[in-house]
């Protein structure tokens, strides 16, 4: 009778061990939780490209090797590819063997890195070029326009006067519109990161993707000593500014009152 006591007993004391074991363990893992999610809460989350599957080294790339995992900013190097970048790894071979769900760098790929390896060409679009404007501080929007922006690009010139040729003009247009951002200095789309926004607004040269008959534009708009002024646009507007007339003295003079009664009538009222 005692002994089946005893063996009760201790049945009892190890189910309750174990219960609060459990307990402790829960309780540990609820606050380890709490306390990574505290530390995450700063912190930008991105999408990154991971491996579906552990791929050995020198074997071509293909879209159902490839995935993608949501990771912290700072918890990956520069030289991890983004999501958006995933179809440039396709059919690329990798140099390194590469475990299942791990993020994919540019170095694992053949070739290097995305700024490290394509360079700026790779993100030019077929039948366009890229050309760089020396523009700066309050000319890029106070240096916070980056790359990806969609802006409008203007021009100051002392040109002639139309009326009197003898007399010298100031005079402003606009000479292309909606035009994408490649890069500001020397960091592109594809490279800048919150980590180095800081970094990239301290440019003094934009990279704009045009045609070729643009570039010839731009080109001569810089050797004919023009001020350029970039304005920057809602990525999602689209629309085109037909006939846009050239801005003198005259014409500011002219139509100031207009514009003023059209920013009142049009702009403010659909804030009200």
């Amino acid at each position: 009778m005692k002994q089946r006591m005893i063996l009760v007993i201790s049945l009892v004391c190890g189910i309750l061990a174990f219960v609060l074991t459990i307990n402790y363990i829960q309780t540990k893992q609820k606050e380890f939780d709490e306390l990574k999610k505290k530390l995450l809460a700063g912190t930008r989350q991105i999408w990154v490209v991971a491996a579906a599957e552990d791929i050995p080294n020198g074997m071509k790339i293909t879209e159902r090797d490839i995935g993608r995992i949501q990771v912290s900013e700072r918890d990956v190097p520069d030289r991890v590819v983004l999501a958006e970048d995933a179809k440039m790894l396709l059919g690329k071979k990798t140099v390194l063997p590469l475990a299942k769900n791990k993020p994919i760098m540019w170095t694992d790929i053949e070739g290097g890195t995305h700024s490290y390896a394509a360079g700026l060409s790779a993100m030019v679009q077929s039948g366009m070029r890229a050309i760089s404007l020396p523009i700066s501080g309050a000319s890029a929007v106070s240096g916070m326009i980056e790359p990806g922006d969609r802006v409008d690009i203007l021009g100051t010139f002392t040109l002639p006067s139309r009326k009197n040729p003898a007399e010298m003009e100031t005079v402003t247009l606009t000479l292309l519109q909606d035009v994408s951002v490649l890069a500001v200095g020397q960091t592109t789309s594809r490279q800048i990161s919150g980590r180095q926004k800081q970094m990239a607004s301290g440019y003094n040269s934009v990279t704009v993707e045009v045609t070729p008959r643009e570039s010839e534009l731009l080109v001569f708009a810089q050797q004919a000593k023009g001020s350029l002024t970039l304005s920057l646009r809602n990525p999602s507007d689209v629309s085109f500014e037909k006939d846009l007339p050239e801005t003198n003295f005259y014409e500011l003079e002219k139509k100031l009152p207009e514009l003023n009664q059209f920013r009142q009538k049009n702009i403010r009222g659909k804030r009200e």
